[in-house]
């Protein structure tokens, strides 16, 4: 009785390839998602990867985003609530931040710069 599931899996898997690789494949971006990388082009980098770390520590000041390089060099990020997205928490150099899409902020900081999931608000203009 095991087997049968299984290959009542298999051949609707089979029935149309494009589906199940679509669904293989946004299974893989969810869980790359889920991993706490973000995309980055850190210390210069020309092309964005998906190389860099993001931790969320909610503290007095609000939630402080810490985005780790792959050198071992970070950033912090405060999260604002007045719709400027994040902020530099600490350091003399200001955050940049513009729209990717809807769901998507892109910060850019001395040099690096990070895209963020984030909610962006009247994000249908």
């Amino acid at each position: 009785m095991r087997i049968a599931p299984a290959l009542l899996l298999l051949l609707a898997a089979c029935s149309d390839p494009k589906e199940a690789t679509d669904r293989a494949l946004a299974a893989a971006e969810d869980k790359a998602a889920d991993d706490g990388r973000i995309e980055c082009a850190a210390e210069g980098a020309e092309a964005f990867e998906r190389v860099c770390t993001m931790e969320r520590v909610k503290g007095p000041e609000g939630t402080t985003l810490t985005i780790r390089h792959p050198s071992g060099g970070f950033r912090r990020l405060l999260v604002t609530t007045d719709g400027r997205g994040v902020i530099a928490a600490d350091g003399a150099d200001p955050a940049v931040v513009s729209v990717v899409s809807g769901d998507r902020i892109e910060v850019a900081l001395a040099g690096d710069r990070y895209r963020l999931p984030a909610t962006v608000k009247g994000g249908g203009r």
